[in-house]
């Protein structure tokens, strides 16, 4: 054999080795040298994009190889340069797009981890996404196989204003329940009450609709879209402390620094002996009203979260009433005085 027909046998060979060579020293450098680069970072993002893609690359460059390598085989080179090239675009596409999905896949789910939130937008929204780069990745390959996709394309658009028009309310819901997800005004565990009027712990912040659980064990049901819009008092941010307000007011015969001595010295008490109190908060008063019959105030007390300011007001007030009894502080009935003028006198 003559040493140009060995030349011909061994130089698409070592084209397609030297190219496949190419792309497995990628890989050891991603493998080893970013990778080990990747983990002094905090996130795992890196990591995630890595491990899809390196072995997609090595695929990719040996399919490159095989398209330079057929340009020098002395045989079949008319059918060769017909259908390789299409072959090649068509794999080439595809992995790139298995390759893609799974970074997407990978990125979700790292967030669905670190963001418990989101976890329960993860499956869709990665079904979502896989389904988008099908879509590309078919239009692409359409188009490379000379096919016209301007009609198609137009008549999915059309297809998808369509479609958007019917599913209007749902997507309404979704977009509401991806913004309550990520701008977060209020957390599952949270007790929140509406403008409604109605009040409980979030249970589940889903795609479409909020669950909030009343004092009572209902379950209230609420619209994603009518959740975003609404005002919402949310008692654990930012903290589930909270300040206990009971009213109180004695007669106007009342030594006030005694009231204010006894009334203070009963709420430490209950601070520090009621569940829910905060034992290290002192409490205080602040008179603010002479009314018809009484000299009201304010007692201000602390509760570790908004449900324990029920037990709270319950047993100050029979602590204070029975201390105010001991010590002679009266709580006055409501009187009004009427003054009657005698016509006979002039």
């Amino acid at each position: 054999m003559a040493l140009e027909e060995i030349w011909q046998i061994l130089e698409p060979l070592l084209i397609l080795v030297g190219v496949f060579a190419c792309g497995y020293v990628l890989r050891i450098i991603l493998s080893f040298y970013i990778a080990r680069l990747a983990r002094r970072t905090k996130t795992e993002l890196d990591d995630i994009i890595l491990g899809a893609i390196k072995t997609p690359i090595v695929l990719i460059f040996l399919i490159v190889g095989i398209r330079f390598a057929s340009t020098r085989v002395p045989f079949y080179r008319e059918t060769i340069e017909q259908y390789l090239p299409i072959i090649s675009y068509v794999l080439i596409v595809l992995i790139a797009t298995i390759a893609a999905v799974r970074v997407i896949t990978g990125i979700m789910k790292h967030y669905g981890v670190t963001r418990p939130n989101l976890k329960s937008l993860v499956p869709i929204l990665s079904k979502t996404a896989a389904a988008v780069v099908y879509f590309i990745a078919f239009i692409l390959i359409l188009n490379g196989l000379g096919i016209d996709v301007t009609a198609l394309v137009a008549g999915l658009g059309i297809g998808g204003i369509a479609i958007a028009f019917a599913l209007q309310e749902t997507l309404s819901q979704f977009f509401s329940g991806m913004y309550l997800m990520t701008d977060k005004p209020f957390r599952a565990g949270d007790y929140v009450k509406l403008e409604t009027g109605q009040e409980g712990y979030v249970v589940d912040i889903g795609w479409r609709s909020t669950k909030i659980r009343e004092l009572s064990n209902n379950i209230i049901t609420v619209p994603n879209s009518k959740m975003a819009g609404s005002i919402v008092v949310d008692y654990y941010q930012p903290t589930p402390e909270m300040s206990v307000l009971v009213q109180v007011g004695v007669s106007y015969n009342s030594d006030l620094e005694k009231v204010e001595r006894v009334t203070i010295e009963v709420a430490r008490e209950i601070m520090k002996n009621v569940k829910g109190g905060v034992p290290e908060f002192e409490p205080f008063i602040r008179y603010h009203t002479f009314s018809d019959f009484s000299i009201n105030f304010t007692v201000i007390l602390r509760a570790k979260e908004y449900t324990d300011r029920h037990l709270i007001t319950h047993e100050f007030i029979k602590a204070l009433h029975k201390r105010y009894r001991e010590e002679g502080i009266v709580i006055p009935f409501p009187i009004r005085t009427v003054y009657l003028k005698d016509k006979t006198q002039g």
